[in-house]
């Protein structure tokens, strides 16, 4: 998969560019958007990722993770795109990512190797 793109959906700046420094070292080409309104914007133009990292929590409530998730099911060329959640919610759970439409949850903070982890059980579910 070192030829995947991967968008990163991160209203925390220093977040955003350290997981998009992680991923670049592991071969990906990384996208970067604050909220799910620069990410439309963004896709809007090309090029679409292979994935998606989503925070659910961002300032501006009509960007973030929920109304993402409600746009992207209405845009048939991003419902495809697996999407990865990644949030501080403390009650967050597999299962309720999943009844979002989420492909996996990563609950932060969470470790480096966790993501590269759920990038490649992605994978193998047809991801790239």
């Amino acid at each position: 998969m070192a030829a995947s793109t991967i968008l990163v959906i991160e209203d925390d700046i220093t977040q955003r560019e350290g997981l998009a420094a992680v991923l670049r070292q592991q071969g990906f080409t990384v996208l970067t958007a604050v909220d799910g309104n620069d990410a439309l914007y963004r896709l809007s133009s090309g090029p679409l990722p292979d994935l998606i990292l989503l925070d659910m929590l961002t300032p501006r409530g009509d960007g973030d993770g929920w109304w993402f998730l409600k746009q992207r099911k209405r845009i048939r060329t991003l419902a495809s795109i697996p999407v990865l959640i990644t949030t501080a919610i403390p009650v967050a759970s597999r299962e309720w990512a999943a009844s979002l439409g989420s492909a996996g949850l990563l609950r932060k903070p969470f470790e480096v190797e966790l993501l590269l982890a759920e990038i490649r059980h992605l994978e193998g579910t047809g991801l790239g």
